[in-house]
């Protein structure tokens, strides 16, 4: 019998003695829930981990990441069991049996256990990536804590029984997240991309929510008349399928091409928004940013650094610039390639003023025709410098932006209080009211076409910045008119919401109570909707709906950017089923693991934006991968 130190859930009750002296029964109770029973460890047991027909409740108290965080002590506890009945010479039956068949396995090292798990990966071809998987390493440890003589499932039963037996698995745990969405609604994320191996338009339909984001269907839309059919048809029964008083927007990562298939949405569900991906829409406003005329010289001379570079690099020993090539080539396609340019070229300001006044340089120059006097004196003086540090300083609003839309986590609220600080930042700046003018005109003349509505409904509805004069800025109320128009069809609706946030604005009745007013910079917005919101009951719902809701693609970026052509080519002989069940069951478990990733790791190993020691903020290896990553998806479009 295994000492009681070791059975972990006694430390979740409390005992008030033992029936019989020695005895595994004891009078205890729970200190989750305060329930009182009796009986021994296993009851414990079942009445932490949600166990059935042992005489004994399910804890109410104890919430799903819990009882998993109990689930794995369980499992744990289980594993040193095995390894002590072995130890003392009692293996179970299916062990005994195969020490008798396999005596030459009970000697084998680490080092023979190395070569033949790679072997395996050498004989099959299969992506070596895969030992990166957590579960590929979940699976490693069951099959050590299990012993000799496991066999794996055949490949019929991968394909069926356990294929099912996991969807079912996934689908359970999917419907404790379809259980928020009435409460929270949710965005429906349309990502999409050109697989040119098969010829057809492959793409991917997430839900998010507060609950989590899900996998719902992948879509493959061949290139013919019939393309945009094909994909309406299909986001219209994801709608369906999500329910449509749940979706209060979809976020389309698509080209213009299938502008067709958004307003067939709009015209089957006028309630839902339409909105573009922040993310994309930020990259956008850069690179309008970039052709600006006080800004192209800045761009122009930059190109023209790095071009001199690398002909330098060719004709010398110089192996330093490979890494600027490089760097330059990750960007060199369609969204944001400037800012990425000229930061690059101002980190390395001093090693270029180095290798210009090098003897080296001098003599490569007397080989060539060209001039290249005008670069010299660009990264020798100040002036080109001074203008890059500015660019630099002006566009670093845009990436925290970016750094920030790149977690799952709603932040649909803060977008548009990030275009007030931006245009704060720009103004603090000693540049000419020229440019002042033409970088605020340019924002303003593009919020509309790129931003959400619901921007402006999250700005004003977000607690944190009652205050900020919304009724002053013409954008912000345009937008608030156009989500209350369409969210709610009823004039009298309507009316009833605008009264209620003039209430809201004015702090009147449990709006204004103290705790109100004290907790809206410290409680999450929607939290204080929820706790202070009561007696404007139609407000409170919008604004947790909208304050709910996620405004990017990008956290869905590993999955969408991922080719399922091997997986679908694995599996095509399984029927057209068979293959969306093991494209739904893969794509659902990565996004697990994902998640289970971001909840592990400390906000410092997440963070996306860092600072130089010049000053300005940097792209670090994470944001240069996920640039990398938006370029190819555009380029495949």
């Amino acid at each position: 019998m295994p000492a009681e130190s070791d059975k972990w859930g006694w430390e979740h009750v409390s005992v008030f003695g033992g029936f019989d002296r020695g005895s595994g029964t004891k009078r205890w109770k729970c200190n989750h829930c305060n329930l009182r029973y009796n009986g021994s460890y296993s009851r414990v047991r079942a009445h932490l981990l949600g166990f059935s027909g042992v005489g004994v409740k399910s804890c109410p108290a104890i919430d799903r990441s819990l009882r998993e965080a109990f689930q794995i002590l369980e499992e744990e506890r289980l594993v040193r069991k095995k390894k002590k009945n072995t130890s003392n010479g009692k293996p179970s039956k299916r062990i005994r049996s195969s020490l008798q068949t396999s005596l030459s396995w009970k000697t084998i090292s680490k080092e023979d256990v190395d070569d033949i798990v790679a072997r395996f990966f050498y004989a099959d071809g299969l992506n070596v990536d895969i030992v990166n998987s957590p579960y590929f390493h979940e699976m490693v440890k069951a099959i050590g804590a299990f012993g000799f003589g496991y066999e794996p499932p055949s490949i019929d039963k991968l394909s069926d029984s356990f294929l099912g037996k996991e969807k079912g698995r996934i689908v359970k745990s999917i419907a404790l997240v379809r259980e928020s969405w009435p409460h929270t609604g949710c965005t429906i994320l349309c990502v999409g991309r050109l697989d040119g191996a098969v010829g057809n338009f492959h793409v991917n339909i997430f839900v998010s929510s507060p609950r989590g984001l899900i996998f719902l269907k992948a879509v493959d839309v061949d290139d013919c008349d019939d393309g945009d059919h094909v994909l309406s048809g299909a986001l219209s029964d994801a709608v369906s399928e999500v329910g449509p008083s749940n979706v209060l927007q979809i976020i389309s990562h698509l080209d213009d091409a299938w502008k067709s298939t958004e307003s067939y949405i709009l015209s089957k569900f006028p309630h839902i928004f339409w909105s573009p991906c922040t993310s994309r829409s930020i990259l956008m406003l850069m690179e309008e940013i970039a052709e600006m005329e006080w800004v192209k010289p800045i761009i122009l001379c930059s190109k023209a650094i790095e071009q001199w570079m690398t002909t330098y690099q060719h004709g010398t020993s110089c192996i330093f610039f490979q890494s600027l090539k490089e760097s330059c080539d990750l960007i060199s396609a369609k969204f944001a390639p400037s800012y990425l340019f000229v930061q690059r070229i101002f980190e390395l300001r001093q090693t270029l003023q180095e290798v210009v006044v090098s003897e080296e340089w001098k003599q490569w120059k007397l080989s060539i025709a060209e001039d290249v006097e005008s670069v010299e004196s660009a990264i020798l003086g100040d002036d080109f410098w001074s203008k890059s540090h500015l660019l630099l300083e002006l566009y670093e609003p845009f990436i925290r932006l970016l750094g920030v839309l790149d977690i799952d986590k709603s932040i649909i609220g803060a977008v548009y209080d990030w275009r007030v600080q931006a245009l704060e930042i720009v103004k603090s700046k000693a540049i000419d009211d020229d440019i002042l003018n033409q970088l605020e005109g340019l924002i303003e003349n593009k919020w509309d076409l790129l931003f959400s509505p619901l921007h402006a409904a999250g700005y004003i509805l977000n607690p944190r910045y009652i205050g900020k004069f919304q009724t002053k800025d013409k954008s912000v109320m345009r937008g608030w008119k156009a989500t209350l128009e369409r969210y709610e069809s009823e004039s009298t609706v309507r009316r009833l919401l605008r009264e209620q946030l003039s209430a809201y604005w004015r702090l009147e009745g449990s709006l204004g109570e103290e705790d109100a007013v004290d907790c809206r910079d410290k409680m999450d917005p929607v939290a204080w909707w929820e706790n202070f919101g009561f007696e404007t009951p139609n407000l409170q719902t919008l604004a947790i709906k909208v304050l709910s809701q996620v405004s990017s693609v990008a956290m869905c970026r590993e999955i969408w950017q991922t080719n399922d052509s091997s997986c679908r080519e694995a599996a095509n002989n399984l029927g057209v089923q068979r293959v969306e069940e093991l494209v739904f069951v893969r794509n659902n478990l990565r996004l697990h693991c994902q998640k289970s990733y971001n909840l592990s790791s400390s906000p410092s190993q997440r963070n996306i934006i860092s600072s130089s020691s010049s000053g300005i903020k940097t792209w670090d290896n994470c944001y240069l991968d996920y640039t990398k990553a938006i370029v190819d998806i555009h380029d495949r479009m």
